[in-house]
């Protein structure tokens, strides 16, 4: 197993050890697999409604009861891990994830296709904090920054690949055996990572040199709450914007086509700035990235505003670039606050809240929408990012605390 990218970690610093290749591959395999997983409801969505007769209703509450099943148990999986270890859960949930599929294709209504969703979006709950944590306690440091960065940055692989596949098999096969390999793909990809996760040890725990251990008790909680916060927010910004974004072009006189290529755009973007943020975070430090991310999602926003459509469709992919950068340099930041023990817990927190903010914030900026209009709406939506900028700035001093000058600003 190998994921090509992670190479570049060697680069200048000392070879990868066989548990570092092993515990990025891993990480990175299993996420871009459940990512995808979870954009594959998209796909499917028309071909449910058609066989099932479904209301927009139930097709949303379909793909609710995924992301809501998967944002709400993160945190019992990452406790069930610390008990029964890392390579079962994970691969207990990667099989899962795989059934639901297998059983969403041999669902006869509505009643079963749901069941088989909430299965699938209880095995997807285990991927986000136990594979990331896997990542923490296999790099220390900046390296540990970078090496979240590119497992973040492997989410957007599978949401671009998974999907991808699937619109290709359903060309030459009806869609319920089309499911039924991607599910079985799953089941054999549980079997490989609970074959190839590393066992570490629970007191060995990778860190820089030179570097103290996390700060306990309340002063490190709140240092944390002020990440969570920062990730909330950040969440909600790129869940507000892109709700946004189709109307804004639209009115500019885009067409269905046009406003397609924009989130084309914005995607490709976003994807590059996860992995390209996190080797900027470990260069100028995590405040000063999340500070010039944030300061450029706002400005970036704003300047949509009045440009024509020709000049705001380059302006897209930058946008998408600082829109999803500052999530890998947050999540990265988490094993910097708190102690190797508490690590998995900490990741199931935050994506928790991150994920639930981008559940929830859709609706709140649409009924903003309602109230304001869309161009109100949208500015809104850049004022929530500058929110960041301040509770960046109380974050500082804890990372100072732990790195000194590469906390960065």
């Amino acid at each position: 197993m190998r994921w090509f990218f992670w190479d570049g970690f060697a680069a200048g610093a000392a070879q990868l050890s066989p548990e570092q290749r092993r515990a990025a591959a891993v990480a990175g395999s299993a996420h871009a697999l459940h990512d995808g997983y979870t954009d594959l409801i998209y796909i499917m969505l028309p071909l449910w409604q058609a066989e099932f007769a479904l209301s927009y209703a139930a097709l949303g509450l379909l793909r609710s009861t995924f992301v809501g099943a998967m944002a709400s148990l993160q945190i019992p999986a990452g406790v069930l891990s610390e008990r029964l270890g890392a390579a079962f859960v994970l691969a207990l949930g990667t099989c899962l994830a795989g059934l639901g599929y297998c059983l969403a294709g041999a669902s006869s209504g509505f009643a079963m296709l749901l069941g088989a969703l909430v299965i699938g979006g209880l095995g997807a709950s285990a991927q986000h904090p136990i594979a990331s944590s896997l990542v923490a306690r296999a790099f220390a440091g900046p390296r540990s920054l970078k090496a979240l960065g590119a497992y973040n940055f492997s989410g957007d692989l599978g949401k671009m690949t998974v999907p991808a596949t699937l619109s290709l098999m359903l060309l030459a096969m009806p869609w319920r055996p089309a499911l039924a390999i991607l599910g079985g793909v799953g089941l054999a990809m549980a079997a490989v990572i609970f074959l190839f996760t590393p066992r570490f040890d629970r007191g060995r725990v990778a860190t820089a040199p030179d570097a103290p251990a996390p700060d306990e008790g309340p002063r490190a909680r709140g240092a944390f709450a002020l990440l969570l916060a920062i990730g909330v927010l950040d969440s909600a910004t790129r869940m507000g914007f892109l709700l946004f974004l189709p109307f804004v072009l639209t009115a500019k006189g885009a067409s269905l086509q046009d406003v397609g290529l924009a989130m084309t755009l914005v995607f490709a973007g976003g994807a590059t700035g996860k992995l390209a943020c996190a080797f900027i975070g470990a260069r100028i430090g995590a405040i000063a990235t999340v500070w010039l991310t944030e300061a450029l999602t706002a400005a970036g926003i704003l300047a949509l505003l009045p440009l024509p459509l020709p000049a705001a469709l380059p302006l897209l992919p930058l946008v998408g670039i600082a829109l999803n950068g500052t999530s890998s340099v947050l999540y990265g930041s988490v094993p910097d606050l708190v102690t190797a023990e508490r690590r998995t817990r900490a990741l199931s927190i935050f994506y928790t809240g991150t994920i639930g903010s981008g559940a929830v914030a859709p609706v709140l900026f649409g009924r903003a929408g309602d109230a304001l209009g869309v161009v109100h709406a949208v500015v809104l939506v850049a004022a929530v990012a500058l929110l960041t900028l301040p509770l960046a700035a109380l974050l500082r001093p804890a990372l100072a605390r732990r790195y000194g000058a590469a906390a960065g600003f």
